[in-house]
């Protein structure tokens, strides 16, 4: 009888596996300075996840409230803001703002119900140009790029810390064992760069008096590390706090795996249609 039993299309569960409410997550991220919404990229219920947040958190803090986006690089902030305060049509802001694939199913309700509101969008993620010089050459070929460019960029030099469980599951996945080849470390070092700019322009908005709420890729965040690595360094005292997506056949319990991997672990079932 088991085709009987209602289907949730998700659970949510707090950092050790108690399952909790969406009225008492929201209650606790109403606390927090930065919360991380770390998301599968292709996963719906997440996306649906992050526009009903983005409208509970909107109304309690109103103009103390940001958006910030990896979907979105830096260098595409002015026509961001153009969009969002009516100047532009928004078949130019599509155009020019390098939408990813996937921006009218999963990101464009977002951006427009931030739209209607007024609620800033911030830009966080370094543009992909950099993170390919990166992932070609090291950190070092950002030496010599333009004063102009750095705007784009976190502060240089970014400091990685190579031995973070991510960045050394990263290596050995591209072949260079834990410690890694330069081409592994590389790769690694154009992670790094992303999850530091985007901490560094997340912060910027603290610094404004602003909850951010952030959405990025699960791995950026999970663990608390990534984005919240380079957050707690520069602002070892920020109240942040992390969701991450998982997919699970049992909605029942959390598995094991995934204790701990954020604040609050949303679980999706595993047979969940994707967008794409």
């Amino acid at each position: 009888m088991a085709q009987n039993k209602d289907k949730p299309a998700y659970r949510l569960f707090n950092s050790k596996g108690i399952a909790v409410s969406y009225g008492k997550m929201l209650e606790e991220l109403k606390r927090a300075e930065v919360v991380l919404f770390g998301e599968q990229h292709n996963d719906p219920i997440a996306h649906w996840l992050q526009l009903e947040l983005t409208k509970g958190l909107h109304q309690a803090k109103q103009q103390s409230f940001a958006i910030g986006a990896e979907m979105f690089e830096a260098d595409v902030q002015l026509v961001l803001d153009e969009f969002i305060v009516g100047q532009v049509p928004e078949k130019n802001f599509e155009q020019e703002s390098r939408p990813w694939p996937n921006y009218a199913t999963d990101y464009r309700p977002i951006i427009r119900y931030a739209k209607e509101q007024g609620i800033p969008v911030i830009a966080t993620n370094v543009p992909r140009r950099y993170a390919a010089m990166v992932s070609g050459g090291g950190l070092v070929t950002l030496e010599d790029v333009s004063e102009e460019a750095k705007k784009y960029i976190a502060p240089l030099p970014v400091t990685v810390d190579m031995e973070l469980p991510a960045y050394k599951n990263m290596m050995a996945m591209f072949g260079g064992g834990t410690h890694g080849n330069t081409k592994s470390q590389n790769i690694v070092q154009a992670q790094a760069l992303k999850d530091a700019t985007m901490a560094y322009f997340i912060l910027g908005q603290v610094q404004q008096g602003k909850q951010v709420l952030h959405f990025n890729g699960a791995y950026h965040s999970d663990n608390f590390e990534g984005i919240g690595w380079y957050l707690k360094q520069e602002q070892p005292q920020l109240k942040m706090l992390t969701i991450t997506t998982v997919l699970q056949e049992d909605l029942g319990k959390l598995s094991d795996e995934n204790i701990n991997k954020a604040d609050f672990i949303l679980v999706v079932p595993a047979s969940m249609t994707r967008t794409f």
